[in-house]
């Protein structure tokens, strides 16, 4: 019996060559491969992402992400152990870039959906931790498509001291635009490069290097867009016509130097320097000029105009934000089943804010908001804009955090225990807040025939607020705000089988959360807008399943379900759900390849997801501020967001098969020739609603913001 303890306990720690110790008993870990070959317009591993049954987002053409009713800006993105910031000012999914994550660089990813462990940041929903790999020899490899390309170029000297890898991107959606139904100059750029630098001084001793730079450019000239909506006995289309233009910038930079010292195999200690630079430029000046009509379901002619009018859209918002500091981890495990890791990290902010924004909405020769008057009655209302908001901020406070865990796997009885546990607080001298976050996870894989492991983790998880968070409906930084809370626990099961001779997991896990100190906020296509002010609390629960496995022989497929709910109270009016309130969700992805010709490949990947509850018009107070009311008087919810996209492909040389001998082919590694077809079923889905209001009766009509339609996309991969 005890020689079958030890083959099992070393089956549990033992570690490929190169892959990071893993402890968090929540993370699962995605595929690389998969993450590479995934039709996704939103980048290969969020694209993957957005497959699994916690996760859901409404936009293809973003790669943000909500995980359990959370919304964009409560995810951890780790590359290296390295916190990542995404861009702040980003409004319109049409403006996103690439993702910073280059799927060609990837070794290992490990996503947490929540409760994970104590070393991950403060943040309330989930956890994503990248790590880059290092190349073994001289390699080249690379893309080309319609909307893109890539090259990724690695080295290693002989002795496998040093070893650098170099990738460089290219991206512009404009033909992927161009399905939407109006008539724009669309223009956006993305490029980004990175490198990652290793070099093993001696067997205890090893420092290494992560560069980043991206440059994305979003330039957009509109003319003229036709929505038409309603219902079938009540058509309506909306026709706007537009002179001006948006011209945003989004510039990052990211340095990252590591320093490793391993004196023997108990101890690890880890220094990383880090200095972040995120530089934005949202300008735009746009007038609109339109005109809301109905008509007769059976001729299609015009029967009334409801409104005619226009708007004027103006921002000038400027963003600089510097971030620098360094951590210092140390792990000790005094056997293979045993980890102690203690870490602190100091950092330095620097945030520079300008904001000058504004919206003059005018219907039928009167500005609105305005006070209601008699037909013939002089109407003395003055001029008013919509809303203004306006701000120059500027802070440099400073963060420090630090955390300490215990691991452990040991035997009970005959069942096998895995136990996390620990506690890291944190503290930020722009609101003096210190908060403490324990956290532990437990899990237990019993003795049966069935193969089983129960997992119980939890916590409390802290939201610490940002440049985001801080910033209230004037424009100005709140220095009284607080840390949103979720204090949660998570409860899972895992079930390995084999079905039909091929290997089968089913995961299931049920979750609730507490949530308290809540800043509500308004959520417009991606654009997320604070009330500034910790005044509403909520909670969220919900099952989440996964069928993952050989759906096909070789190859790795799955199916996930959920069904989640999360609901706020504002201000003790009640409780209303959360502007991310995801409620049902179906997902797929799914391989294939044809038996007698394996080298033809396809995946798949499907989306059902319930809409979300953000279609509800923003009211303005006589201030011309936003107003947290307005939920509680009128709610509408997004239609239903339906998606397939597929990826066909052809593989003409590879390392099995298709091996190549001899002439200028035999240079290639891999050349693979594919086809995807975003949208396959060309769904128009919805991201958001644009309200027209009839000002002679008051009502206002939601008219839907579209997604893409379908657009085939021929790429070419090859390596070297």
């Amino acid at each position: 019996m005890k020689s079958q303890r030890e083959s099992v306990i070393q089956e549990v720690v033992f570690q490929k060559k190169g892959k990071p110790k893993m402890t968090d008993l929540t993370s699962i870990e995605i595929s690389t491969k998969e993450a590479q070959q995934v039709a996704s317009l939103s980048g290969g591993v969020e694209g993957l992402l957005k497959t699994l049954p916690s996760v859901n987002s409404n936009t293809e053409l973003s790669s943000q992400y909500m995980v359990r009713g959370g919304n964009y800006d409560e995810n951890l993105i780790y590359i290296n152990d390295i916190e990542i910031y995404r861009p702040f000012l980003i409004r319109n999914s049409l403006q996103e870039g690439m993702s910073i994550i280059n799927p060609d660089m990837v070794q290992a990813i490990n996503f947490s959906a929540g409760g994970f462990e104590a070393k991950y940041g403060d943040k309330m929903s989930s956890s994503l931790n990248i790590y880059y790999r290092q190349p073994t020899k001289l390699e080249l490899s690379g893309e080309a498509s319609l909307i893109g390309g890539r090259l990724t170029a690695g080295m290693a000297s002989k002795d496998k001291k040093f070893t650098a890898l170099f990738s460089g991107r290219y991206r512009n959606t404009n033909l992927v635009l161009k399905t939407l139904n109006e008539d724009s100059d669309f223009n956006p750029l993305y490029i980004d490069f990175q490198s990652y630098l290793n070099y093993k001084i001696n067997e205890k001793w090893d420092v290494s290097f992560i560069g980043y730079f991206s440059k994305n450019d979003y330039q957009m000239v509109p003319k003229m867009k036709e929505v038409e909506f309603g219902s079938i006995l009540m058509p309506m289309k909306l026709n706007v016509y537009y002179n001006g233009q948006e011209d945003d910038q989004y510039k990052n930079m990211m340095g990252t130097a590591s320093v490793n010292f391993k004196p023997n195999k108990k101890w690890l200690f880890t220094l990383d320097n880090f200095a972040y630079q995120n530089r934005e430029r949202e300008y735009y000046s746009i007038a609109s000029g339109y005109m809301l009509q109905a008509f007769d379901p059976k001729t299609q002619e015009p029967m009334v105009s409801y409104d005619i009018g226009g708007q004027i859209d103006h921002a000038r918002n400027d963003l600089l934000v510097r971030t620098y500091g360094t951590q210092f981890k140390t792990r000790f495990s005094p056997d293979v089943n045993t980890d102690y890791e203690i870490g602190f990290k100091f950092e330095k902010e620097n945030l520079k804010d300008f904001t000058n924004e504004w919206q003059l909405v005018d219907s039928i020769g009167y500005s609105t908001p305005r006070d209601w008057t008699n037909p013939g009655t002089l109407d003395p209302s003055q001029l008013k804009l919509r809303f203004h908001i306006a701000g120059a901020n500027h802070i440099q406070p400073t963060r420090m955090s630090g955390y300490a865990q215990y691991s452990k796997k040991f035997f009970w009885g005959e069942n096998r225990v895995f136990v996390n546990a620990g506690v890291r607080a944190s503290h930020w001298d722009f609101n003096n807040e210190t908060i403490f976050s324990p956290r532990a996870q437990f899990a237990v894989k019993p003795n049966w025939d069935l193969d089983m492991l129960f997992k119980l983790s939890g916590g409390i998880y802290y939201q610490s607020p940002f440049y985001k968070e801080i910033k209230d409906l004037d424009g100005n930084f709140n220095p009284n705000i607080k840390s949103q809370r979720s204090i949660q626990a998570i409860l899972s099961n895992d079930f390995e089988f084999k079905m039909v001779e091929r290997p089968f997991k089913l995961t299931t896990e049920v979750y609730y959360k507490k949530l308290d100190h809540l800043i509500p906020y308004y959520l417009d296509n991606v654009r997320i807008r604070y009330s500034g002010q910790n005044n509403a609390d909520g909670y969220a629960y919900g099952i989440d399943t996964r069928l993952f496995g050989e759906f096909v022989p070789g190859v790795d497929s799955w199916v996930s379900a959920s069904y989640a709910r999360v609901y706020e109270n504002i201000e003790g009016q009640g409780y209303i759900p959360r502007p991310t309130d995801p409620r049902f969700r179906f997902s797929m992805f799914y391989q294939d390849y044809m038996p007698k010709f394996p080298s033809m490949r396809v995946n798949l990947t499907l989306v059902y997801a319930s809409g979300l509850p953000t279609g509800t018009p923003i009211a303005v107070d006589a201030n011309g501020k936003p107003d947290f009311s307005a939920p509680y008087q009128f709610q509408s919810t997004l239609p239903s967001y339906k998606r397939v996209d597929i990826g066909l492909s052809k593989v003409f040389i590879d390392q099995k098969d298709n091996k190549v001998a001899g002439g200028f082919w035999s240079n290639f590694k891999e050349l693979t020739l594919g086809v995807q077809i975003f949208n396959a079923f060309n769904i128009l889905n919805t991201v958001a609603n644009q309200w027209v209001t009839d000002v002679q009766t008051g009502y206002s009509y939601p008219v839907p913001v579209r997604l893409t339609g379908r657009f085939f996309n021929v790429k070419l991969d090859f390596k070297l």
